[in-house]
């Protein structure tokens, strides 16, 4: 089982090393022997994972799951791969075939009631002796029976007490007892650059043993708001999903889940997701069946150098607050748009993922301190957070000009558009630093510099007396967003004469 080009996937871990095994003779082409004494101390330097894969080899077992055929109705898709299993036509996607993103990968064949079950592979690793085993959400994500291949040939039927498909992991359960169980350590005390290895079952080859560095930790991917994965150099293959990342006390610090390629293939790039959340998420399965988590009711940004700038930050740190819910924990705690939340608790925010993370790890009804920039002063607040299972609440006039420095044309808001936003106004066209910057008809301006817009003056007195750069606040397709805009120096002079 294996996902590419940071789709959920396994990593096993390879390095290669280079070294020189001898000194090249100045008057002879061949190359003399390393002495017996150098080449005992090259070896004494390097890692020796012999006593690791010993001690942990048969707490990592395999995993096989089959997913029987849907009948479903077709709906299209190429002719040219019409027949093939979903599961196929998903994987050549995986491997970088260029499918489009509404291709339909069904065909007419996917309703006939006679086609064999799908089967896939991955890994999992033992962590308790009476048959609690983890692995990725993506493993056994829609299997109608898994089945469970210990190292020493047995096999067990595999139930699912929880899956959780934010964080990528699935905790599974085999009716054994006396099972070897894998060492658990922490993902916190990770460093850069130690040692890591990886066991898994690449293409079916079970309790294949590579290993790498840490190359990265807390790094952030596109699709997982939820994971601070640690990266490393390891060798991903499919099969190897859900296999455990050690540390060189043996220690499990990582589940392998995803790899980067362009390719189809390791590219050097593999992300392990953080023991210490693993465990969290493990707990809530067991005991529920679900996962709880906090939620605080805003839609927030990442600040760029040029927002930081527009609102008087010399650093481009923090999580700004281009929505807030109504009714929701953020809105009860008096959290305010325009705010950039500094701190939760005692983390600092210094990217927008990072307060995502720390909500979503806290749990509903708790109650927690977050500090925000406001107004160039820092506002302490205690705010209580709801559940993230809760329903989500999002997040004919006289045309006004004012082109020059921002470039935009724009109107006073309907009444019924006024029900939808409350004040600002509408964009009728965008040119210049406003088009430059993304703003574009049809938007609708909420705020600018940080200041609600009740007026056609008031908006045009907060351009004018803007310095280089403007934060605006946009109203776009059901979302808010701050967006930054660099004004031009020549428009305002010729604003002043």
């Amino acid at each position: 089982m294996i996902r590419l080009s940071l789709k959920k996937t396994a990593a096993a871990a390879a390095v290669t090393l280079a070294f020189t095994a001898g000194a090249l003779l100045q008057n002879d082409s061949a190359f003399s022997p390393v002495a017996p004494a150098a080449a005992q101390q090259i070896q004494s330097q390097l890692p020796d994972f012999t006593k690791l894969v010993e001690e942990n080899g048969k707490t990592v077992v395999s995993i096989e799951v089959s997913k029987k055929p849907k009948s479903m109705p077709s709906r299209g898709g190429s002719d040219r791969f019409r027949g093939i299993p979903k599961d196929q036509l998903d994987l050549l996607r995986r491997f970088g075939f260029p499918f489009g993103p509404d291709f339909d990968f069904r065909g007419p064949h996917d309703s006939m009631p006679d086609m064999p079950a799908r089967k896939g592979q991955g890994s999992v690793f033992i962590i308790s002796p009476d048959g609690i085993i983890l692995t990725n959400h993506h493993v056994i994500d829609g299997a109608d029976e898994i089945t469970v291949h210990l190292t020493d040939n047995r096999e067990f039927k595999g139930k699912v007490l929880g899956s959780d498909e934010k964080t990528d992991i699935a905790v599974v359960k085999i009716d054994a007892k006396d099972l070897p169980a894998a060492k658990l350590g922490s993902s916190e005390k990770v460093k850069v650059g130690e040692w890591v290895a990886a066991i898994g079952a690449p293409f079916g080859l079970e309790n294949t043993v590579t290993s790498g560095i840490v190359s990265a930790k807390s790094r952030n991917l596109p699709s997982d708001q939820f994971v601070p994965f640690i990266q490393t150099d390891a060798a991903v293959n499919p099969g190897n999903s859900g296999g455990p990342l050690f540390n060189m006390k043996g220690e499990v610090i990582g589940i392998n889940s995803q790899i980067f390629s362009t390719s189809g293939g390791f590219m050097g790039l593999s992300f392990a997701i953080p023991i210490d959340l693993a465990l969290q998420i493990k707990d809530d399965l067991i005991k529920d069946g679900k996962v709880h988590r906090g939620k605080l009711g805003v839609v927030i940004q990442t600040l760029t150098p040029e927002l930081a700038k527009s609102f008087g930050l010399e650093k481009a740190k923090g999580a700004l607050v281009a929505e807030v819910t109504k009714d929701s924990a953020a809105n009860k705690a008096k959290i305010e748009e325009g705010d950039i939340i500094l701190f939760f608790d005692d983390k600092e925010i210094e990217k927008a993922s990072d307060l995502s993370r720390s909500v979503a790890s806290a749990k509903p009804s708790t109650e927690h301190t977050v500090k925000v920039l406001r107004d160039g002063k820092e506002v302490t607040l205690k705010v209580k957070l709801d559940s993230a299972s809760d329903s989500d609440v999002p997040t004919e006039a006289q045309q006004a000009k004012s082109k020059g420095r921002l470039g935009v044309s724009v109107r006073p808001l309907s009444d019924e558009e006024k029900k939808k936003f409350g004040d600002g106004l509408f964009v009728v066209s965008s040119e210049g630093a406003a088009a430059k910057a993304g703003i574009k008809e049809g938007d609708v301006l909420l705020s600018v510099g940080g200041k609600k817009i009740r007026s056609f003056d008031q908006f045009k007195k907060a351009v004018e007396n803007a310095k280089d750069t403007l934060a605006l606040q946009v109203a776009r397709e059901g979302s808010r967003i701050y967006v930054a805009v660099k004004l031009d120096d020549k428009e305002k002079k010729e604003e002043k004469k």
